[in-house]
């Protein structure tokens, strides 16, 4: 079974940046659809990000043009750059295969000032 394991979380203020990073224990990214996901309190979980075994991406209308999903099928690991970040956006990150499979602990991302 693939460990994905994710990190990279942080504080950072509005207007700040992250790189969220997930790490898997076997080469799957260019071979699955994976993707990112988010759980804030009080909401349900949520798809951000979405890469296929291709390449091509989709993405949340609350985070087009914030975020980019990407790849390096040589480090097994997949990425999350956050960009422009708006306190919404605080959630503990997850990533996973597109269906989800076991999640995995997540990173805490929290936007605030």
């Amino acid at each position: 079974q693939v460990q994905l394991v994710e990190s990279g979380g942080g504080l950072v203020q509005p207007g700040g940046s992250l790189r969220l990073s997930c790490a898997a224990s076997a080469s799957i990214f260019g071979i699955y659809t994976t993707g990112w996901y988010r759980l804030a309190p009080g909401k349900q979980r949520e798809s951000v990000a979405v890469l296929s075994s291709g390449g091509s991406t989709n993405y949340a209308d609350s985070v087009k043009g914030r975020f980019t999903i990407s790849r390096d099928n040589a480090k097994s690991t997949m990425y999350l750059q956050m960009n422009s970040l708006k306190p919404e956006d605080t959630a503990v990150y997850y990533c996973n295969l597109v269906p989800p499979a076991n999640w995995g602990q997540g990173t805490q991302v929290t936007v605030s000032s």
